[in-house]
């Protein structure tokens, strides 16, 4: 244009414009890796995951939590214990993809869903993980039957647009543990990583603190889980877990990895009050999240 001038941008002026682009790219970059903005820009969705039951076809009641971006993401599946009595089973609520938990899997990029599985919530009907009296308890049967629910979100969730569909993990905490225990002894075509947090079954005998139902029988199917087991899976308990102490969880791992099965044993310190409730407890990623990203990079090596 006549009369116009054109002035050349000095060598320190784009110096200092490159170093401001520079650091708002950098602030971005770390808010995308922080478990709590993470949370606060989570996706969820609400599903109903159909499982077979007899000659009946129940459907969980599911939530999936995405991270930011489009591309397919792999698989958590995280599962819940079971709550002392009966009458609390219904009351349960699905997990949240703002807690702690679920931010730190959103954070380093995976989908997170959560289930309740038959007999618990709003997804109810009748409890399939019954193992019956605490003097003749089957936890095997208990075992199974909460795997049947595990592999029935697997198998959904993997189908999603979104999510990939090899390299799923899964994750267990307490009865929930005991299942995925019990799942990485079945057929896992689409699961490569367990993570077990204080699994097992049967714990708190007439509400005292550690006293197991039958600790003997819970050996005996971890010894079973273990003869067909032989993905590389991660095992967590705290020190001072009133469900399954140092002890327990020590006889269970030496079962299971006895008759075969592959188990990494981790007992870190006490947790608070009761390390059972390390998992979701506040702060517990501190603890378990080094052991997992570890294990989880382990098992992706291999």
């Amino acid at each position: 244009m006549a009369g116009a001038t054109h002035t050349m941008p000095t060598p320190m002026l784009v110096a200092a414009l490159a170093a401001v682009l520079t650091s708002l790219c950098g602030a971005h970059a770390a808010r995308a890796q922080d478990p709590a903005a993470v949370g606060a820009r989570a996706r969820e969705q609400i599903y109903f995951i159909p499982v077979v039951d007899g000659p009946r076809v129940v459907q969980l009641h599911a939530r999936i939590c995405r991270p930011w971006g489009d591309a397919r993401a792999r698989l958590v599946v995280i599962n819940h214990g079971s709550p002392r009595g009966a009458a609390n089973r219904p009351r349960m609520r699905l997990g949240h993809c703002d807690s702690e938990a679920t931010r730190w899997f959103l954070s380093r990029g995976y989908v997170v869903a959560y289930a309740l599985r038959r007999g618990y919530g709003e997804t109810g009907g009748s409890w399939a993980e019954d193992y019956g009296s605490c003097s003749n308890p089957d936890y095997l049967h208990a075992g199974i039957e909460t795997a049947r629910d595990i592999d029935a979100v697997v198998q959904y969730a993997t189908a999603l647009p979104f999510v990939e569909r090899q390299g799923a993990v899964v994750v267990g905490q307490s009865a929930g543990g005991w299942g995925t225990i019990a799942y990485a002894s079945l057929p896992h075509a689409k699961v490569s990583a367990f993570v077990v947090m204080a699994g097992g079954r049967g714990g708190h005998e007439n509400n005292e603190p550690n006293r197991n139902c039958r600790p003997d029988r819970l050996v005996e199917a971890a010894r079973a889980f273990g003869a067909s087991a032989r993905t590389p899976m991660l095992w967590i308990y705290a020190q001072n877990d009133s469900y399954f102490d140092p002890g327990m969880a020590r006889a269970l791992w030496r079962a299971f990895t006895a008759a075969g099965g592959r188990a990494d044993l981790q007992q870190p310190g006490p947790f608070e009050a009761d390390g059972h409730h390390l998992f979701f407890g506040p702060g517990g990623s501190n603890v378990w999240g080094p052991l997992v990203e570890r294990y989880l990079q382990d098992t992706a090596a291999q």
